[in-house]
């Protein structure tokens, strides 16, 4: 379990959250959603997330169940983490927000960013 920092690219919102794979967890989802954010997500604990500033900064977006909570900088428009639908225990925090970490070199040392299947997601085949 690591702690790790992350921020958006102007600087108005921090925050920090437990890790428990720390960088190794990164992927990417392919739902209508993440598949046009683009970003991949590091998986964090819920509970530990903290916002240390820009709370009233980030803007909230959702979408039909709701459970999915995505979230970004109104002043720079970045993406800095969401509350996962598939498990609202765990938070996805973007890799290219946290401090030190930087998608293109993550994926030349630790291989190929994987992908989530987000199309069909197991609460979508649910009758």
């Amino acid at each position: 379990m690591v702690t790790l920092t992350a921020s958006c690219h102007c600087g108005a919102v921090v925050l920090s959250a437990e890790f428990p794979q720390g960088l190794a967890s990164a992927a990417r989802c392919d739902c209508s959603f993440c598949r046009r954010r683009g970003a991949a997500a590091v998986t964090a604990l819920t509970s530990t997330l903290k916002v240390h500033k820009g709370g009233k900064n980030l803007s909230l977006y959702t979408w039909g169940t709701g459970t999915a909570k995505h979230y970004f900088c109104k002043t720079c428009g970045i993406y800095t983490h969401h509350q996962r639908r598939s498990d609202p225990n765990e938070c996805g925090v973007n890799l290219g927000c946290i401090d030190g970490a930087n998608p293109r070199t993550h994926a030349q040392s630790h291989g190929e960013i994987p992908w989530n299947d987000g199309v069909n997601h197991p609460a979508d085949q649910q009758a």
